[in-house]
């Protein structure tokens, strides 16, 4: 009865075909060998793939050895590897769950391409996606983590989502397989396992199908995040005036403004708390910045805009040419050219960043105006501001680049030679 229910949930899902080959990753747990057994009663070719992780010593050995019995008893081809998980996990700063997820999936793609499969079968269940949603519950979590255990996520496809953890014990019952028991499985130390042996069965008190009505709420929460996605999507696009710039008028026109900056924002490692302090600094003045690990983002005046946090400076020389004035020569109208009298040049060109104090006198004005206050009148953000760049010569400044020349070494009537410069990109 149970190897039906897979099928019918296979073919419905569209999981995968009956021709394909399938790499089924094998613990020798009660779940993995129920996993193969069933698949092979359906009929698929399969290849197993096992993982010695060496975290459970003697048991992690003994694991290993029962599944090449029960591969060699079966005639199912099995590949090993052997993982150094705990040296893995320090050496790149992981947890040793996480260690032996990124070991455990690399690797079987890596099998899924030697034999030409066309898919990864785990054996997540129902309980299993009831953990996920609950244990996301309990960390916080927008719409998408309270879907469950997705049944298909690019190679890796879960047939067994619609069987529970007793259905697959009593099918190994009916059919006489043995299997392994991870002991730390039957340990509550670990926060899914708290879930597993202590909450869980609370609820089972309250409603003995309460697997089952999680996971319908689940599969309900999926189609809602559907729509959810598509309408966050079109939001998104409403109130985006740049790639990496929001416009903060739009973004409170919308219906729910902190929903929107949530889905914007969270993908890029800003936290929950940090987006409601976002939401907050709409309301007081511009220049605020949030930090997450791999981005910035700045409150503007009418914005809010991103940067990535360590994105490297890109470096800029000088593109100099002198020439000779001759008759008929109009200054080219352009900002990113600057046209100077040569001979009003008091000692060589330079770039660099402006810096705090520098003042120029602006093109067409005869007083002096600090750059600060220049840029500010141009209303330009902060992100922008930290790239402005000034050409001096000597102390003075000559040139706010790609905004205005300094008045003092205008061309006039009198110039006899130009320096005509550009700042251009060093790559």
């Amino acid at each position: 009865m149970l190897e039906s229910k897979i099928e019918k949930y296979i073919s419905e899902k569209g999981l995968f075909g009956k021709t394909d080959k399938l790499v089924v990753a094998l613990s020798g747990g009660a779940d993995s060998v129920a996993l193969l057994r069933i698949l092979l009663s359906l009929g698929y070719d399969c290849v197993a793939a096992h993982c010695n992780f060496h975290l459970r010593a003697a048991e992690s050995d003994r694991d290993e050895d029962f599944v090449r019995k029960l591969c060699a008893g079966l005639s199912v081809p099995l590949e090993v590897v052997h993982f150094q998980t705990s040296d893995y996990a320090r050496e790149n700063s992981l947890s040793i769950e996480m260690a032996a997820r990124e070991l455990r999936y690399g690797w079987f793609d890596e099998i899924r391409k030697k034999y030409g499969a066309s898919c990864i079968a785990v054996a997540h269940h129902r309980d299993d996606s009831v953990e996920t949603f609950l244990l996301n519950l309990s960390r916080g979590t927008g719409i998408n983590g309270l879907k469950g255990i997705m049944p298909k996520n690019g190679f890796i496809v879960r047939p067994l989502l619609e069987a529970g953890r007793d259905d697959i014990l009593e099918y190994l019952r009916q059919i006489g397989q043995d299997y392994v028991t991870d002991s730390t499985n039957l340990e509550d130390i670990y926060t899914r396992n708290k879930i597993r042996l202590d909450i869980i069965p609370l609820f089972k008190q309250i409603n003995p199908s309460f697997c089952e009505s999680v996971c319908e709420t689940a599969q309900r929460l999926a189609d809602v995040a559907a729509i959810y996605r598509q309408a966050i999507n079109s939001s998104i696009e409403r109130v985006m005036v740049s790639p990496d710039g929001m416009s903060i008028e739009k973004l409170l026109c919308e219906v729910s403004p902190q929903a929107v900056l949530y889905e914007w924002l969270s993908p890029l490692g800003f936290n929950s708390s940090q987006i409601k302090d976002v939401m907050r600094s709409l309301k007081s003045t511009s220049g605020k910045m949030f930090f997450s690990n791999d981005w910035v983002l700045l409150r503007d005046r009418e914005q809010l805009l991103l940067r990535e946090r360590n994105a490297g400076e890109e470096d800029y020389r000088l593109n100099v040419r002198m020439f000779s004035v001759e008759s008929g020569f109009e200054v080219p109208k352009c900002n990113n050219i600057a046209y100077i009298d040569a001979d009003k040049l008091c000692g060589e060109l330079k770039l660099r960043k402006w810096k705090s104090g520098d003042k120029f006198v602006p093109f067409g004005m005869k007083g002096f105006k600090k750059v600060r206050d220049y840029l500010r009148d141009r209303k330009l953000s902060l992100f922008e501001k930290e790239n402005v760049m000034v050409v001096t010569s000597g102390e003075e400044i000559v040139w706010l680049v790609n905004e205005r020349t300094d008045n003092r070494f205008r061309i006039d009537s009198k110039t006899v030679n130009v320096v005509e410069i550009e700042v251009l990109s060093s790559k």
